[in-house]
């Protein structure tokens, strides 16, 4: 199964979601919601497949531990849906590379740890966040195992993603699905554009994942992203084309590409 395919049919799985019956631009209100929805399926890749999963079902929190940590090998991955933006603010490393090759490496120095992980050899193009703790990067490493959110790229040194992931204390970086990896050719033009500084000036702010009514913010500085209320699918328009950014006033309020985020800002009065 080739990324781009793999990555589709595990946003598939992550969603559970029919097409959009709403029109391509919905609105996006910031205090409260007025649709209901079923609740969206979380992830879960099965357990004992031996080969790492794809690219698409992201999360904030991983909730099973990974491979370098964990003694016994665990029944599936399953990661809480998140928005894009928080993904990229969590991460400790941001960049842009293509894979050159992979390799099955042992998970630990530790001869009585049977656990294995993947090393994809890269070629950074690009490094948008980590700078203060890496320069380059040569190795990103992810577990063998799907069942331990391991996940699958494709090592031709052709197709380019969009990796985030966390910097080891022996500076290894490690990547599962639980990170926001995606195709580079998949972001939206909004997004590759966000990366380099609009997601960041929102990393001060919340957002408030909306499954059902009521759903409304606690506080001035959350954003309620609805995209499975409108479109019944987590990963639409407002996750493709928004960023939630801090105003100077403290709050935050979703932005939409063009230029800095001065004056366009959507609330529910102006939707």
């Amino acid at each position: 199964m080739s990324g781009r395919s793999g990555a589709s049919e595990h946003r598939r799985r992550s969603e559970r979601a029919a097409r959009p019956e709403h029109p391509e631009h919905p609105e996006h209100p910031r205090h409260s919601a007025a649709a209901a929805a079923p609740l969206p399926v979380r992830s879960m890749i099965p357990a004992g497949s031996g080969s790492p999963g794809s690219p698409g079902s992201r999360g904030a929190a991983l909730l099973l531990a990974l491979a370098l940590a964990l003694p016994a090998a665990v029944s599936g991955c399953s990661c809480a849906p998140a928005h894009p933006q928080q993904l990229l603010c969590d991460a400790a490393l941001v960049i842009r590379a293509k894979i050159s090759s992979e390799k099955v490496v042992p998970a630990s120095d530790d001869p009585l740890d049977t656990h294995k992980m993947i090393r994809y050899e890269i070629k950074q193009i690009k490094m948008f966040k980590g700078f203060e703790k890496l320069k380059d990067v040569q190795y990103v490493y992810t577990p063998f195992d799907s069942s331990l959110c391991g996940v699958k790229l494709e090592a031709n040194n052709k197709k380019q993603y969009l990796l985030t992931g966390q910097i080891l204390n022996d500076g290894k970086v490690l990547i599962h699905l639980c990170n926001y990896i995606e195709p580079w050719d998949d972001l939206s033009l909004s997004q590759k554009k966000s990366l380099n500084q609009r997601y960041q000036m929102g990393c001060g702010c919340k957002i408030t994942t909306c499954y059902m009514v009521p759903c409304s913010i606690t506080a001035p500085n959350e954003c309620l992203w609805t995209d499975w209320l409108i479109e019944r699918r987590l990963y639409g328009h407002q996750a493709r084309h928004y960023a939630c950014i801090k105003r100077s006033d403290g709050t935050c309020s979703w932005y939409r590409g063009g230029p800095p985020p001065e004056k366009e800002f959507i609330d529910i009065s102006e939707p």
